[in-house]
């Protein structure tokens, strides 16, 4: 039987945001390996803060399978996080959220590119000589000169094999500084896929030796931070919407200021401060087609009849996208419909 190497990955118990841990084991099978035909395994949590060490078994719970075309015969295997008993593990967000199989999120993951520990294209000990402005979405060597676009590009070809929903990459306004977008359908499967992405750039940025840093303002001064902007649509939102519906909606997200913030990363309030495309912190704003709001309605969203979806900008980079996901679900489940 054909031998399978299979990369077990999962979110540890560091805080405020997990990290990614992984490790292989290989296993044969008459074919190749499916969700359904994948072992539970286990892992020392004592070694990930998630476990004390008289007690410090843990187990992976296998919930997506992503082909690995880095190597012959290989998947990725993305597990929850559980106690010995088969619940939950307190650190497991995913766990934590609602099912709802008609949800639509899209996830535009922003994040640096460093090397001996600058921004690719710092010089040492400064700044480039031109600031922001020609970056976005940049060409020639002169703006986005080096290794960084060979990088993204590869990560591209790595995603798209994998099976995930990669739907676009572009250069971002600071230099050094990328994103690419994730879609899917369903509670949880775009903060699979997001996680999923992120552990194939930051193992691809290992052969490069290159660090990726999701940190929301790595660069201080004029310079844009990272954010993850968070995309959302659910049936109702999508099929019916409505001016009534969506004024409750915003109610409830400004209701629930404080709660979203607490789980949309670290820091933010260095990135949330009313300029650079973000509104402050402490405050809750919507508007048409307006990216220094908290949540920003499409162009169409009004004349559509308050339906398609609708954009939260605060989320950070460095966010648990499951966090994200499970937080707007709640807000979105406390309003009632009309």
């Amino acid at each position: 039987m054909p031998k399978y190497k299979l990369e077990y990955i999962w979110l540890d118990g560091a805080t405020p945001v997990p990290g990614l841990r992984g490790k292989t084991t290989i296993k044969e099978f008459d074919q190749p390996p499916t969700l359904e035909t994948l072992p539970l395994w286990g892992f020392d949590g004592s070694s990930t803060n998630q476990a004390e060490g008289k007690s410090s078994d843990c187990i992976l719970k296998p919930v997506a399978l992503y082909p690995d075309a880095s190597r012959d015969n290989g998947y990725i295997v993305l597990s929850e996080v559980m106690m010995p008993d088969g619940t939950p593990h307190p650190s497991n967000m995913r766990a934590t959220i609602d099912v709802d199989p008609d949800l639509w999120v899209g996830f535009e993951q922003e994040y640096f590119l460093y090397q001996d520990g600058r921004p690719l294209g710092f010089p040492e000990g400064g700044y480039p000589s031109i600031p922001q402005f020609p970056y976005y979405c940049g060409v020639g060597y002169t703006h986005m000169g080096g290794i960084a676009r060979q990088i993204v590009e590869e990560h591209l070809d790595l995603c798209l094999a994998a099976g995930i929903n990669h739907e676009g990459i572009n250069a971002e306004v600071a230099k050094g500084q990328w994103e690419f977008q994730v879609f899917a359908k369903g509670s949880a499967k775009a903060a699979d896929d997001t996680w999923t992405a992120r552990y194939l750039l930051m193992r691809l940025c290992e052969k490069y030796e290159v660090d990726v840093q999701f940190h929301c303002k790595p660069i201080k001064g004029d310079w844009n931070g990272s954010g993850m902007h968070t995309n959302f649509s659910t049936k109702y939102i999508r099929e019916v919407g409505g001016k009534e519906y969506f004024e409750a909606l915003m109610a409830g997200f400004a209701a629930n200021v404080a709660e979203h913030i607490a789980v949309y990363g670290p820091d933010n309030h260095l990135r949330l401060t009313g300029h650079h495309e973000t509104q402050a912190i402490d405050k809750f704003s919507y508007g048409l087609s307006d990216r220094g709001a908290s949540i920003r309605m499409p162009v169409n969203f009004i004349k559509n009849g308050y339906k398609g979806y609708l954009e939260d900008r605060r989320p950070n980079s460095a966010a648990d996208p499951y966090a994200i996901i499970s937080r707007i679900l709640k807000t979105i489940n406390g309003v009632p419909k009309p």
